[in-house]
């Protein structure tokens, strides 16, 4: 990645955010530092997508401020913080008869004049791109010809050609099976650890929260309720009140890896038939 100069982080301090002037997010205070992972969790409908949005200010604050090297990201030109920040959000309508390639090159356009001779690392970070995302054997292909994960990848392609030094994701994940589930999520990390990007995403697989962030942010009715560590802020007691349901954490004495288990109404008859089996 080309802009070194912009690798910064970004902070949302104190934002208050509403609906139709209806409260959704309390005074939620949050930091991406460039080279980390920073994981946002927590139920359906506790915040998470709305404060990502509105650090990719897409969502205006009622209160409080987004913040780019300790400046107002939300005074900045559309274009200056698109060099700056880029969103990949959880949809995006889907061009009809448009190559991937192309697709691809959509994330540019910060960098582009009215001719698109005007940005000339454009084909390197397309090309870049394209290649960690596993997308370049598709380049010529229609982008709405291809499948749902198929797609996710190249919006992701189209997000790390914009060359910024803030990656905001909402579910990545979303539609990919496994083996992309594990690339995407390794990509992020080695964003973060080659590149030096501050990265934000939301996740609801806790796991794999755990797995990929250097922080957790756990939400809950629109409020922080939890920040730090995954092993910190990942306990039982704090899961379970937060999901209404038991929850139980596991942590591996040898690798430190950390894992999360809902249990449900029939965990103990499960539990109890193969005892008896």
């Amino acid at each position: 990645m080309s802009q070194g100069e912009l690798r910064t982080g970004l902070r949302g301090v104190t934002l208050d955010l509403a609906y139709h002037g209806t409260p959704v997010v309390h005074a939620a205070s949050i930091t991406l530092r460039p080279g980390q992972v920073t994981a946002l969790v927590g139920p359906n409908g506790s915040g998470k997508s709305t404060l990502l949005r509105a650090l990719a200010r897409l969502h205006k604050p009622v209160a409080g401020d987004v913040l780019l090297a300790d400046a107002s990201a939300l005074a900045l030109s559309a274009r200056d913080f698109a060099r700056r920040v880029t969103l990949l959000a959880q949809s995006r309508p889907t061009p009809a008869g448009v190559s991937v390639h192309d697709v691809v090159g959509y994330g540019r356009h910060p960098y582009r004049g009215r001719w698109r001779a005007d940005d000339p690392d454009g084909p390197r970070a397309i090309a870049w791109a394209m290649e960690v995302t596993g997308v370049t054997g598709m380049a010529d292909r229609a982008v709405d010809e291809l499948s749902g994960g198929e797609r996710q990848r190249v919006w992701l392609a189209t997000c790390l050609a914009q060359d910024t030094g803030v990656l905001l994701l909402d579910e990545p994940t979303t539609f990919l099976d496994l083996r992309y589930q594990v690339e995407i999520l390794d990509l992020t990390r080695d964003l973060a650890d080659e590149h030096g990007v501050a990265v934000g995403v939301v996740l609801h697989d806790l796991d794999q929260a755990a797995a990929v962030a250097d922080q957790v942010v756990l939400l809950s009715a629109g409020r922080v309720v939890g920040a730090g560590d995954p092993r910190d802020v990942f306990t039982e007691a704090a899961l379970t009140d937060t999901y209404g349901i038991p929850v139980s954490v596991l942590v591996d004495p040898e690798t430190g890896h950390l894992s999360t288990r809902p249990v449900g109404r029939h965990h103990s008859r499960a539990r109890t038939e193969r005892e008896v089996v």
